[in-house]
């Protein structure tokens, strides 16, 4: 069988695994295969609903996306939290003081992916909404410039990019994405492949796991590939990456209760086409076969 991987640049753990070789070794004594697809984080639901990839990874708003778009989605493992991944700013002289100020403004933001759970849970903690209260574009490379030029109010910004702008000192954090939500990287797969392959799926985040060692043992070089392959400053990158937790863990009911408080506020927001049940993308076989995989002795992986 050959096991198809959706993977994007923002999820380090599967970026990294995609060119360290680790998920190769563990399947070859099995007869599998791995092919690699390069896919947009926002594209990762339905390319797996289609039969193009068999698991991805994003954070956590696109398997809500997809399931309020009736893909039969199921979740595999999940981040640690990753409180210092994120953060909304504004311009250092900017009169905007609070989330409340926000009312009426242009917040520019990665639409669709984890930033919009964060700034629409953010909003709601002040009774706003996503939806009505401010203008949501999406972000772009431009984005820091327009922040500090005033065609926006507000960015939400990540990773390498987030320790630049706080590095060059013109912007201020109005809200830290870890005080509002978990966000967590989220890897998941389709029901089919769970119910006659979870061990499978299971072989798959070991292999990350070791990635996410690799990563945290490797830091600078990390920094460097990262660096060189999406551009940015290597110190920054080195810094954005030392601040993930690079641990999994299986699915579990504090995460389903977290994607389940987003699904609620997104679907009121009008940002999800209807309201769904997380509950309903949880496998407990596949709950199982990762928890068993992430805990056993790397020689048993």
């Amino acid at each position: 069988m050959t096991v198809n991987i959706g993977v994007h640049n923002a999820n380090p753990s599967l970026y990294h695994l995609s060119r360290l070789g680790l998920l190769e070794r563990l399947l070859e004594p099995l007869g599998e295969t791995v092919v690699w697809h390069r896919i947009g984080g926002l594209a990762t639901g339905a390319a797996l609903a289609d039969g193009t990839i068999d698991f991805g990874g994003t954070g956590s708003t696109p398997p809500l996306s997809a399931q309020a778009a009736g893909h039969d989605l199921v979740y595999a493992a999940v981040s640690a939290p990753r409180p210092g991944h994120g953060a909304l700013l504004v311009r250092a002289d900017s009169g905007i003081e609070s989330l409340a100020d926000l009312k009426g403004r242009t917040v520019q933001l990665a639409i669709g992916s984890w930033q919009t759970h964060f700034l629409g849970k953010a909003l709601a903690r002040v009774g706003l909404s996503y939806g009505s209260d401010v203008t949501a574009q999406r972000s772009d490379e431009d984005s820091y410039a327009g922040l500090l030029a005033g065609r926006v109010d507000a960015w939400v910004a990540q990773g390498a990019e987030l320790f630049a702008a706080r590095r060059e000192g013109t912007v201020r954090t109005l809200v830290e994405a870890g005080e509002v939500i978990s966000d967590r990287s989220v890897f998941f797969t389709r029901r089919d492949v769970a119910d006659s392959r979870p061990e499978l799926v299971g072989l798959v985040v070991r292999a990350l796991q070791q990635a996410d060692d690799w990563a945290a043992a490797h830091l600078d070089e990390a920094a460097a590939v990262a660096a060189e392959d999406q551009g940015g400053n290597a110190a920054d990158w080195r810094a954005a990456l030392a601040k993930l937790p690079w641990r999994l863990e299986p699915a579990s009911d504090t995460f389903v209760a977290e994607q389940q408080e987003a699904a609620d506020i997104l679907a009121g927001a009008g940002f999800l086409s209807r309201a769904i049940s997380v509950a309903d993308a949880r496998h407990p076989g596949l709950d199982r076969a990762v928890a068993a995989a992430l805990t056993a002795p790397a020689q048993e992986a």
